[in-house]
C-alpha cells in the first residue's frame, strides 16, 4: 500500500474552509490558494497568526512546504482556518505533539458565526424604537 508524500488537516472559523497540506522539506514555505502567504495575506497579523503554529517550542516542528486551499470569509477567518489546518495536519503526523498544541488553543475550533437575521427585527436583535404613543 503506497503512503501520501503529504498530510492533510482540514481547518474551519465562521464560513471559511481551508484544506492544509503538509509535505516535508528542507525549508518552510507556505502558498494559499496558488500566491505566497505574503502576497495572499499582506496584513503581518495575519501572517503571525498563521505562523504562530509553526514556532511553537516543545513541539518539535520540523520545516513544511505547506499548501493551503480557502475558502469563503473574510481574510482573518481564512487566517485562523488555516492555522487550525496547519495544527489538526502536525498532530496528525505524530500524535505527542497534540498535548502542546492543545494548551496552547491551536486545536480549538472556535464555533462562532453571525447570527442569523429574524423576520421583523431590522437586524439579529436590532429592533425598530418602541414609542408609547
Amino acid at each position: 500500500m503506497a503512503t501520501t508524500p503529504y498530510i492533510e488537516g482540514l481547518g474551519r472559523r465562521k464560513t471559511s474552509t481551508a484544506r492544509v497540506r503538509l509535505t516535508p522539506a528542507k525549508e518552510t514555505s507556505i502558498e494559499v490558494n496558488g500566491k505566497a502567504l505574503e502576497a495572499y495575506f499582506p496584513v503581518l497579523a495575519h501572517q503571525k497568526d498563521i505562523m504562530s503554529v509553526l514556532e511553537t517550542a516543545d513541539a518539535g516542528i520540523e520545516h513544511y512546504t505547506i499548501t493551503a486551499k480557502v475558502l469563503g470569509g473574510g481574510t482573518s477567518s481564512q487566517a485562523e482556518s488555516i492555522r487550525l489546518g496547519i495544527a489538526r495536519a502536525l498532530v496528525k503526523e505524530k500524535a505527542e505533539r497534540r498535548g502542546v498544541l492543545k494548551v496552547l488553543g491551536f486545536l480549538k475550533r472556535d464555533q462562532r458565526s453571525v447570527e442569523r437575521k429574524k423576520p421583523g427585527l431590522r437586524k439579529a436583535r436590532k429592533r425598530a424604537a418602541w414609542s408609547k404613543r
